[in-house]
This record gives C-alpha cells, sequence and structure tokens, in this order.
C-alpha cells in the first residue's frame, strides 16, 4: 500500500469521525465518579473509550487543521495548539483514571474521591496541591480553543461550514456545564461530538473527491501547448 497525503488526511477525517461517535457514545454510559464505581468493568470499558476519544480526536483535528493551513491563518493556529492541549491533557487524566485510580480503590479511597472531584463537583478532603486545577485548566483549553478553531474554519471556508459553527457552538456550550447537575451536564459535549462527526466527514469526503476526480487527458494537454506556440 503506497501512503500518500490524501490517504493519511482521509484517515485523519474517520478519526474525527469515530472520536465524535465515541464522544457522544460515553455521556449517557458513564458511572457516577465515587470509589465504588472505579474498579468495576463499567468504568474500564467508558475510560478506554474515553482515550481513544482523546487520541483518534487529537488525530483528527490535526487532519483537519492542516488541509487548510493557509486559509485558517493565526487564529486557526493558535485555536489548534490550545485545542490541541486540551487532548493532550484528557490522555493523561483519562490514563490516571482508567489505570492508576483502580488498584488504588482500596489503599486510598479518599485521595481517589479527591481526584475525582477535580471534574464532579465535589472536592474531596485530600489537597491535590496543581493537579488540583487540572478541571479549571481543561475547560479554559476546551473552551478557547474549539471556539477560536471552530471560527476560523468557518472563515476559511473549506470543509463544513455548519460544523465549525457547531464547533464553536459545543465549546461555547461548556458554559452552561456549571449551572447544571453533573449528570445533566455531561450532555454538553454531545454538539462537540457532532461537530467532530461533521468536520471529519467533511475532510473524509473532500479528499475523496480530489482522489477520484479525473485526471486532464494528457494528449489534450499536448494539443494546447502545440496550439500556443
Amino acid at each position: 500500500m503506497t501512503v500518500t497525503t490524501s490517504k493519511l488526511t482521509r484517515a485523519a477525517g474517520l478519526a474525527a469521525v469515530v472520536a465524535g461517535l465515541l464522544f457522544i457514545t460515553v455521556q449517557p454510559v458513564h458511572p457516577p465518579e465515587d470509589v465504588s464505581t472505579v474498579t468495576g468493568s463499567a468504568w474500564a470499558i467508558v475510560g478506554y473509550m474515553t482515550l481513544g476519544f482523546a487520541i483518534l480526536g487529537l488525530v483528527g483535528v490535526s487532519g483537519i487543521y492542516l488541509r487548510q493551513v493557509k486559509e485558517a491563518g493565526v487564529l486557526g493556529l493558535v485555536g489548534y495548539l490550545v485545542f490541541g492541549t486540551f487532548f493532550l491533557l484528557t490522555i493523561a487524566f483519562t490514563f490516571a483514571e482508567t489505570l492508576i485510580l483502580p488498584p488504588l480503590a482500596s489503599h486510598a479511597p479518599q485521595f481517589i474521591d479527591s481526584f475525582l472531584g477535580i471534574f464532579n463537583g465535589s472536592p474531596g478532603e485530600v489537597d491535590l496541591g496543581p493537579v488540583g486545577a487540572v478541571g479549571a485548566v481543561a475547560f479554559g483549553l476546551y473552551l478557547t480553543g474549539g471556539s477560536l478553531l471552530g471560527i476560523a474554519l468557518f472563515r476559511a471556508r473549506v470543509l463544513s461550514r455548519w460544523a465549525a459553527l457547531m464547533l464553536v457552538f459545543g465549546a461555547m456550550s461548556t458554559l452552561l456545564v456549571p449551572l447544571l447537575p453533573h449528570a445533566i451536564g455531561r450532555y454538553a459535549a454531545v454538539p462537540m461530538g457532532i461537530a467532530l462527526v461533521g468536520l471529519g466527514y467533511s475532510l473524509w469526503s473532500d479528499q475523496r473527491e480530489a482522489a477520484t476526480a479525473p485526471l486532464p487527458d494528457s494528449s489534450s494537454a499536448r494539443l494546447d501547448l502545440a496550439a500556443a506556440e
């Protein structure tokens, strides 16, 4: 198999589609965030799904941005870097949630309560130091990066503009999360999932059309050149 830029870009589009679907699916099946659930199979499954979302999302967003580097300009670059950092932070945090917390459940339940409180709005008794700021940092990266990148993609006019607007809406919808119960606030992630699916499909179809476009007839090109001479 020959590796080409077009194939890699299409693969990035599919990665964004899968990431969006995973992000949507995780929300209704995520178990309650407390010590009693971190050792269950549901916790592990959702953890691996979230890891998949973050890894594939980073790949997908990278492909989406690189497809329109010039058109997106400086705003697109800043949005991509900030949003990409959110995915990296999510990978690190979810790795800890999925693989480090379960073995500690019976030995350090208070630590786990405090760790989970970073995102569930119920701070525990253990002082986590700088780690305790991860929730606020992730919120800022998600909100700022998603909004800036979405605006840049909308202005670029390369991929689906409705999906670019949905990216902005998905990022901005997190402003409602502090006003809602945690279990309900999760669903603010759905617009972002839809945006990733839309942008990913737009990227995939854009490259598919480019790959299947007929090449110019060489004989006609020679005749045109001869006529010009």
